[in-house]
């Protein structure tokens, strides 16, 4: 039994293991196996519930709020189909991380000419603090909301989710920890839709069948200023942060089950640099990415999906047709209207939400940093020395807008980071289309051989090429290992390409429009 063949006891063990009677082993082998795939399930809880939190920040607050109080539900249907596409992305960040064993900034650096390296390392930078800043926002709004912490405080303080990143996140340290960590930015999560929950219960939606045709496309959805909605939606939502994020999240438990199964043993410099030389085998590849992807989408459609919607239902139910038009409509619009028209309790759980999201947001979004810094440069920064940069460079804006425009100043600086997210995103998304299509990029070798230079480990090329004979029934030339392809179908190329075309066009079209002076209620 080769080295890089780990065994399957269940196997090894068949002819040991008494058989139940004709009459009863169909149920109960049906039944084991769907306890079997639920427990497996539950071990990759973690990275779609982080990934999520991407799509339901600050940002996705504001607009959503805006789209309620200007269409009612009709803009459901946005943000269903910004869903759609995000789950799209996604799925092709998760398995460009699952085969190549490297996030997207890393395989930016491995595989891009270096000065293209470069702007997109630039590109995703600002990307970073843009995000920041709306998570900056956000915590500063519910701080003064919840107990009057003046504004321009209240940005300061959003550093404290600093130390909490820096003491619990590190992703190359044990999956045991990574868990824990997993679980604090689930409970934040958790509590966000608790309150949505109980929001919804609160709010009077005076025709259940109307939030239901909302998700229907309809003539609101391009007319007059409701392209712009759904663009500031689409913008929004699908943010650049979140790719890299969701390629460097999956890998933790990949790693494990290599090492586990002997196939990979880390050095320390391997443990220094993130792991830089892993890849993960054909076996655990096989094993972990369908369930890892299944996590993602069960995130995103449930949680991620509820919430979003849950933001607009409760705008639209509480901001439509009042005096408040949707112009002057912001996050301290909703908080007064559902105080007046509910109650206080109804406007804190609002504002509860606000807080939690904008934590757990900023943390992903320290995470994301942290990702592209190393990833790009291969320069590991201090932690607290990087997010502390980042947060600067996100708190200075912030700090002048409150101090010269007060309130209106946050709102400004929270609309203006969703419009530099919308013309970062073709940009970032290109290279993880590129990544995820190319058959040299997104090949496998069979023999499970989990390093990148095997100089590093001293494993001679014939060594492989034999135990690639032995996990294969195929014989394998004796120079040349076996390898197989995980890059995208050509259908999956087509439409990755077409919806590629048509959001960059789309938010290019956004952008063209705020240039001549045609505003949209963000």
């Amino acid at each position: 039994m080769s080295a890089y063949a780990p065994v399957r006891r269940s196997e090894a063990n068949e002819d040991d293991v008494p058989r139940p009677s004709l009459a009863e082993e169909p149920g109960v082998k049906q039944s084991n196996r769907l306890v079997a795939i639920i427990r497996k399930y539950g071990r990759f809880i973690g990275p779609g519930l982080m990934v999520s939190v991407s799509y339901m920040d600050p940002g996705n607050f504001s607009t959503a709020v805006a789209a309620g109080s200007a269409h009612r539900y009709k803009m459901l249907f946005s943000v269903l189909v910004a869903n759609l596409l995000a789950a799209f992305w996604q799925c092709l960040c998760a398995k460009l991380g699952a085969v190549t064993g490297l996030d997207l900034a890393q395989n930016c650096r491995r595989h891009l000419p270096p000065n293209l390296n470069l702007a997109l390392y630039i590109l995703a930078e600002v990307a970073i603090i843009a995000t920041d800043l709306a998570e900056v926002v956000g915590t500063a709004i519910s701080l003064n909301i919840l107990f009057n912490v003046p504004l321009a405080f209240g940005v300061v303080l959003t550093v404290v989710d600093v130390l909490i990143v820096l003491m619990a996140y590190k992703p190359n340290g044990s999956l045991k920890l990574i868990r824990w960590f997993e679980m604090f930015v689930s409970l934040l999560v958790v509590a966000t839709v608790v309150c949505f929950t109980i929001e919804l219960f609160s709010v009077s939606i005076s025709n259940v069948g109307d939030v239901f045709k909302g998700f229907l496309p309809s003539k609101a959805v391009v007319a007059d200023d409701g392209i712009y909605l759904s663009l500031a939606i689409l913008g929004a939502t699908v943010m650049p942060h979140s790719l890299y994020l969701g390629s460097g999240v999956v890998q933790p438990r990949l790693r494990n089950y290599d090492i586990s199964n002997g196939h990979y043993k880390p050095n320390e410099t391997d443990v220094d640099n993130n792991h830089d030389n892993y890849r993960p085998s054909f076996d655990a590849i096989n094993d972990t990415l369908n369930f890892t992807i299944a996590e993602l989408l069960v995130s995103l459609f449930t949680v991620a999906l509820f919430v979003n919607c849950s933001i607009l239902i409760v705008a639209g139910a509480t901001l439509y047709g009042t005096s408040e038009n949707a112009v002057d409509a912001d996050l301290f619009s909703i908080y007064d209207l559902l105080c007046k028209s509910l109650s206080k309790a109804a406007g804190t759980v609002f504002v509860l939400a606000l807080l939690f999201s904008g934590q757990s947001a900023g943390i992903v979004c320290t995470l994301s940093g942290q990702m592209v810094s190393e990833g790009f440069l291969n320069w590991s920064v201090a932690p607290a020395l990087r997010r502390s940069l980042t947060r600067a460079v996100a708190i200075t804006p912030c700090l002048i807008l409150v101090l010269v425009a007060g309130r209106r100043g946050l709102s400004g600086a929270l609309n203006a980071s969703q419009v530099v997210l919308s013309l970062l995103l073709p940009f970032v998304s290109a290279p993880l289309l590129y990544f995820t299509s190319n058959k040299e990029i997104m090949r496998v070798e069979v023999a499970n051989n989990c390093y990148y230079d095997m100089r590093d480990v001293g494993i001679p090329l014939q060594d492989l090429c034999e135990n690639a004979e032995d996990n294969t029934s195929d014989a394998v030339p004796e120079t040349q290992p076996k390898y197989v392809d995980m890059s995208n179908s050509m259908f999956t190329t087509v439409c990755a390409v077409v919806l590629w075309v048509c959001i960059s066009g789309l938010n290019f079209y956004l952008l063209a429009s705020f240039s001549v002076g045609q505003e949209t209620h963000l």
